[in-house]
This record gives structure tokens, C-alpha cells and sequence, in this order.
């Protein structure tokens, strides 16, 4: 190979290798922090192509969310019994400067030392609160407590505690049973005041129903009692009138009145002398003119 294509390609190696020492590359998905000599120079980068000095020493982090479980721990209620909790944290890298400074390269650090900060949230939080508490609450009742604090003390850190939340609430084998049982009686006490205060309403409640009953009936059988009063004298002075134009009129249909409703039943003897007033009209049709 002649003397000056090696130059060239030397020279293009030389370019090369100065680019690569000079130039560095951020993607959407990277945090990067620039040092010179371990001592932090640079952390704002956007996407893209970005220049430094060959001495300089390039360190990038995951930009997106991290999630991390956490199962078994125990914690203690005000109560000292024993309480087995899972629960879970996301976070991301707020600012790669301070997450740099705190952890290095160690993103397992990172989430093990916020895992510690959330625990001692939830710690103190079940701490103040008995077991019958704790399991009748909404889980977001005790660990929102505490994410405000661990969220300050996470970005003191450089991190970002996007959301932390109990997963599971269990108790140890030995205690468990004696829970629930201690619970099932509880709301067994809770079931029968409600039933015995369901009762009692409700013989208030018939007892008024029928009182009102009562009084409605007293008032139509009242309001009856007038009406009908009034209608027996308004027909009876009717009758009075119709019959005072015609008294012996009235006198000859009363008597065939009495003789339909007397005469001609099966089964039925009437000892009646033949020239009582009762058979006048019988004897005699014109028995009442004049």
C-alpha cells in the first residue's frame, strides 16, 4: 500500500478517534452527567449530539420510570401485633446530578435506599394505628401520610417518587386466626344492635301506621254516620210529603207492603182474627175512599 493512502487513512483514524473523544450522544431515554477530574461539570443535555473535552468523562442513567416490589416486611401496630406488608414504589431520576453525587453508577442502591425511606414512612404510619384500623381503612388512608415526607427526603437524593402503594396486608399464621375471630365477633355484636334498632323502628313505625289507621276509620265512619243521618231526614221528609198529599193512599200501600212481606211464604202460619184492620183492604178495596 503506498505511503499516502496509509497517511490518509491515518489521518481519518486520527479525525476519527478525536470525534469519538470529543463528541458524545444523549437519547430520549438517557440522563447524562458530564465530569472533569470527578467533579460534575455538565448534566443538562437534551436528545441528541453534544461536544466535551477528551478529558472528560461521560455518565448516563435511565430516564424512564423504575418499579420495584417489596414483599414480607413486618411492621407493628400501636398495638405491638405483627403485621406482614407488600407494597410497591415507582420512581425515576429527577436530577442526574445529585443521583451522581448520591449512588455513583448503582441504580440497585438508588431503589434500595428510597425502599428505605418508604418503609420507614409505613412504619410509622401503622404504628399509629390498631390492627382493626389498619384493615377497615382504605390503604391510601395510611401511606399518604407518609409520601410527602419520603418524597422530599427522595429528592434530596435526585429522585423523583412518582407513586407508592400497599399491596397486601397480612398477618402472621399464629395471630391470624385469632383476628378473625376476635372480628367475626365484633361484627356479629355490630349485627345484632343494628337488627335490634331495625326492630324497634319498626314497631314505632306500625304502631304510628295503625294509630293513623284508626283515627282515618273513626273519621270516615263519623263523616258517614252525618251523611247518611242526613240523608234518611231528607228522604223521610220527602216521604212525608209525598205521602201528606194522599194520606189514604199512603195507608193502602202500606197495607200491601204488609201483605207482600206476611202472605204466601211456605212454612210460615199467621193466626190473625178475619175482621181485623189487617185484612181491610181485602175485605173491602174501597175500605178508604170516601
Amino acid at each position: 500500500m503506498p505511503q499516502s493512502i496509509q497517511r490518509i487513512f491515518g489521518v481519518i483514524a486520527a479525525v476519527g478517534l478525536l470525534i469519538s473523544l470529543c463528541t458524545f450522544t444523549v437519547s430520549e431515554n438517557e440522563l447524562a452527567v458530564r465530569s472533569q477530574f470527578r467533579e460534575i461539570v455538565g448534566t443538562d443535555y437534551a436528545p441528541g449530539l453534544h461536544f466535551k473535552l477528551p478529558i472528560d468523562t461521560v455518565r448516563k442513567f435511565e430516564r424512564r420510570i423504575v418499579s420495584q416490589s417489596f414483599e414480607g416486611e413486618t411492621f407493628l401496630t400501636s398495638e405491638n401485633r405483627g403485621l406482614i406488608v407488600d407494597y410497591y414504589v415507582k420512581w425515576r431520576i429527577k436530577d442526574a446530578g445529585r443521583y451522581a453525587q448520591s449512588f455513583g453508577n448503582d441504580p440497585g442502591a438508588a431503589g434500595q435506599r428510597l425502599s428505605d425511606i418508604v418503609k420507614d414512612g409505613i412504619k410509622n404510619a401503622v404504628a399509629q394505628r390498631t390492627l382493626q384500623e389498619i384493615v377497615s381503612a382504605e390503604r391510601t388512608a395510611f401511606t399518604g401520610d407518609m409520601f410527602d415526607r419520603a418524597s422530599k427526603s427522595a429528592e434530596s437524593l435526585g429522585l423523583e417518587l412518582i407513586d407508592t402503594r400497599v399491596q397486601k396486608i397480612g398477618l402472621p399464621p399464629d395471630v391470624e386466626s385469632r383476628v378473625y375471630a376476635s372480628m367475626q365477633q365484633s361484627f356479629s355484636r355490630l349485627a345484632r344492635q343494628l337488627r335490634g334498632e331495625g326492630e324497634k323502628e319498626a314497631l314505632r313505625i306500625r304502631a304510628e301506621a295503625d294509630r293513623k289507621r284508626t283515627e282515618i276509620l273513626s273519621i270516615a265512619a263519623r263523616d258517614a254516620l252525618k251523611i247518611r243521618g242526613a240523608a234518611d231526614s231528607k228522604a223521610a221528609a220527602t216521604y212525608a210529603s209525598a205521602y201528606g198529599r194522599n194520606p189514604e193512599f199512603y195507608a193502602f200501600y202500606r197495607s200491601i207492603q204488609a201483605y207482600k212481606n206476611s202472605l204466601g211464604k211456605e212454612g210460615d202460619i199467621m193466626v190473625v182474627s178475619p175482621d181485623s184492620d189487617f185484612f181491610k183492604y181485602m175485605r173491602n178495596p174501597n175500605a178508604g175512599s170516601r
